[in-house]
């Protein structure tokens, strides 16, 4: 029986190939090989490609594992340090949803 495909929205789309490019991006910083990122990961090389090619298909386990490694911020409990992350790259502001987003308004706690 051939392997069927599940269909993704858009939006799960655009999420996995971000994902991907940031890791990419943060392997490349670090002066990482493909082959030293999979490695340490404990990933083959080919699946650490379709990682960074934005493959939604790839276990959630295997893309966090090379977040981790590469450097790459998931959950930051640092607000400051993920609004300045954020703030730097348009595209990851663009997929999350307001509610999460930095405020950029100042409030007066002086009480």
């Amino acid at each position: 029986m051939p392997k069927t495909t599940r269909p993704y929205s858009r939006y799960a789309k655009d999420a996995a190939v971000l994902l991907g490019q940031l890791i990419r991006k943060a392997r490349i910083d670090r002066k990482m090989t493909a082959e030293e990122l999979a490695n340490r990961a404990g990933l083959s090389r080919g699946l650490l490609r379709r990682i960074e090619n934005g493959d939604p298909g790839c276990t959630l386990g295997a893309v966090f594992e090379a977040a981790a490694i590469a450097g790459v911020p998931l959950f930051n409990s640092d607000e400051r340090a993920l609004a300045s992350t954020l703030a730097t790259n348009s595209a990851v502001m663009a997929l999350l949803p307001k509610s999460v987003r930095p405020s950029h308004e100042t409030l007066d706690d002086d009480f």
